[in-house]
């Protein structure tokens, strides 16, 4: 008789569960803006078009390049604009990029980096359209954004569209401080936060009516190529490294409390097969865990402590889940003891990284993590408030 219950209980089990799957929604998978060809292919049908791209201007859904996809729907690609680290996205990080053709299709590369970081009026002459259509991790100090706002102040200049195919973001949270006057650079083109927390289609919509272009009209004409299916919050994983030295989930995560790193004495990895996971430098004092950095093509050429031993941390297993912590930089900064006069080997550097120099004082003065975050609220408070004017997405749950 109890075989006989417990097959009766499974059995509605079973049953119960069909029902509720079958009245809960399932959720559409995932459309990036280049994966909706018929928008695309209408917007930029009989025009001559030019491309920003890199590697990461993948239709996943196809394994194709958008400029591959692009040419066999008949659209006219006349050139591409390759950001930092190239067209296909193996150049050190600030190593100059030179002006070249794609091996595959003939298409001329003009390079966004080095001394050309804005197209010019002759470089846009003949094009109709520029796409973008580049893969963003969501830090103000990722230099695709600042290439794209160089390109939408050409643009504006020259009369020519501008159409963004928008791409998630991985780092979708807003922290960190916000950038001040007077630390206008390429690692922070405009005054947002480190973790920004927009769509680079939300972003470029941010900019354009922010009145943040310097360029005659003040606007570009901007179209966005939404994305389908995702919401503000929603996980993503990148299936190509976005740029050499982040190659995975990990150090994409961590990107945003260790670049500030770059302003200091400590390594962040460059040199070996796990930049933005491992930390250290040239003294035991800094940690059990060892490394070498070597002149490593497709990585770095030129790392911090080339070929020296450095002791310090190991963060590929550290269970961090995204955002933004000051915890790796202050524990390092401790850990310097005497040395702290020499830690900020780069100031101006770090002061750029962090749009401030406010931050840079407050860890001197031994300021704890909840009071230098607290110094930020304010500013953030602000940002918030013009983020929600330009969102394209369902905001956070």
């Amino acid at each position: 008789m109890r075989t006989v219950i417990r097959c009766a209980f499974w059995l509605l089990s079973l049953f119960l569960m069909s029902e509720i799957q079958a009245v809960t929604p399932q959720k559409e998978s995932l459309k990036l803006g280049a994966e909706r060809t018929d928008v695309v292919t209408r917007l930029l049908k009989d025009k001559q078009v030019g491309l920003v791209v890199n590697q990461t201007s993948i239709l996943e859904k196809k394994q194709k390049h958008l400029l591959d996809a692009l040419l066999e729907e008949g659209i006219n690609v006349k050139k591409v604009f390759a950001p930092e680290h190239g067209f296909r996205g193996t150049a050190d990080a600030g190593a100059e990029i030179k002006d070249s053709r794609d091996v595959k299709t003939g298409i001329p590369i003009i390079s966004l980096y080095g001394k050309n970081k804005k197209p010019t009026a002759q470089q846009l002459t003949g094009l109709d359209v520029v796409v973008f259509d580049i893969q963003d991790v969501g830090a103000r100090f990722y230099t695709y954004i600042s290439t794209m706002h160089y390109v939408m102040e050409a643009c504006a200049g020259s009369g020519v569209e501008f159409v963004v195919l928008d791409r998630p973001n991985p780092n979708d949270f807003i922290d960190g401080p916000v950038r001040q006057k007077g630390f206008e650079s390429f690692v922070g083109m405009d005054p947002l936060p480190v973790l920004h927390g927009l769509t680079v289609g939300e972003l470029a919509w941010m900019i354009n009516k922010e009145g943040w272009l310097k360029s005659t009209p003040d606007t570009c004409k901007l179209h966005i190529v939404k994305m389908e299916n995702w919401s503000h919050g929603d996980p993503y994983w990148l299936p190509v490294k976005p740029s050499p030295n982040l190659p995975n989930d990990q150090s994409i995560r961590l990107y945003p409390s260790l670049c500030f790193f770059e302003g200091t004495n400590i390594s962040v990895g460059r040199g070996t097969y796990y930049p933005f996971q491992i930390l250290g430098a040239p003294d035991p004092k800094y940690g059990n865990f060892t490394f070498t950095p070597t002149s490593l093509p497709g990585f770095d050429t030129k790392p911090l402590h080339k070929d020296k031993e450095c002791y310090g941390t190991d963060l590929r297993e550290y269970p961090f889940t995204g955002g933004l912590t000051l915890k790796f930089l202050l524990d390092f900064y401790d850990k310097a003891g005497n040395e702290q006069a020499f830690f900020f080997t780069r100031p101006q550097w770090f002061d750029l990284l962090a749009g401030t120099k406010e931050l840079r004082f407050q860890i001197v003065r031994g300021l704890k993590e909840d009071e230098i975050r607290a110094s930020w609220q304010p500013a953030l408070n602000e940002y918030k408030k013009i983020r929600k004017k330009y969102l394209l997405y369902p905001d956070y749950r």
